[in-house]
């Protein structure tokens, strides 16, 4: 579904990610691990047109590089970035009707789907985002860009600082999303969840992948963790 070759990205004249390669197929949850500073981040923005890239990015055949972000996430591309956006003075439910795109109903996900999912975000369904916690907060981003029905999501470091329970809710959402077809590109940083749910990591370091493989494949490989993921 989506295939980005030699990928390379800018923030002005610092060069970030140097010929980045990598591939996710349908219904796959891959994860890109890295340090932070590796360039995680830097190619989820690119794949959504936020940086300046040169290369390759084709998604479902068609090339994106240099489409606008509006247009990558029409065509079925979603992404949920770290900083947990939310529209603060509207409601939980508000946000949700928020997610969807334009004439696009009947999609495979309802607001009952969102609810189910995540039972706290029902209990407040009526309340303004501004004044949830921060985990409610990731909650309702991550929901509110699957009400657009996405085909691809892009996730960026999800469970950083949640508590253990909304930590588990995420891993357990992201699983619902592969049984429905949905590809998942996981940027994260706690190798636990991210070895437990994908079926392929990818590890980054100074701006390129340094290691593709299976999560077994990862743990068994001590040098590629110590030199790459490891503090």
């Amino acid at each position: 579904m989506l295939r980005v070759s030699d990928l390379h990205g800018y923030y002005g004249k610092s060069h970030v990610l140097h010929g980045v390669h990598l591939q996710i197929g349908q219904g796959e949850i891959v994860a890109l691990l890295g340090r932070n500073g590796s360039g995680r981040s830097t190619t989820a923005k690119a794949i959504m047109g936020m940086v300046h890239a040169e290369g390759s990015i084709r998604w479902q055949g068609r090339e994106i590089l240099g489409m606008k972000p509006f247009q990558i996430a029409h065509l079925g591309v979603g992404y949920v970035p770290e900083s947990r956006d939310v529209f603060a003075h509207l409601t939980v439910h508000e946000n949700l009707l928020l997610g969807q795109k334009g004439s696009r109903r009947g999609g495979r996900w309802t607001f009952d789907d969102m609810y189910r999912m995540f039972p706290p975000l029902e209990v407040r369904r009526h309340t303004r985002a501004g004044v949830l916690s921060g985990g409610e907060q990731q909650m309702l981003t991550l929901c509110r860009t699957l009400m657009g029905d996405p085909e691809l999501i892009i996730i960026d470091e999800p469970t950083e600082g949640l508590a253990p329970m909304f930590v588990q809710l995420v891993g357990e959402y992201l699983n619902q999303l592969k049984a429905r077809g949905v590809s998942v590109l996981l940027i994260e940083q706690k190798l636990a969840i991210a070895m437990s749910i994908s079926d392929r990591v990818l590890v980054m370091g100074h701006g390129a992948i340094v290691f593709e493989g299976t999560p077994s494949e990862l743990r068994g490989d001590a040098g590629v963790r110590k030199e790459w993921l490891e503090v």
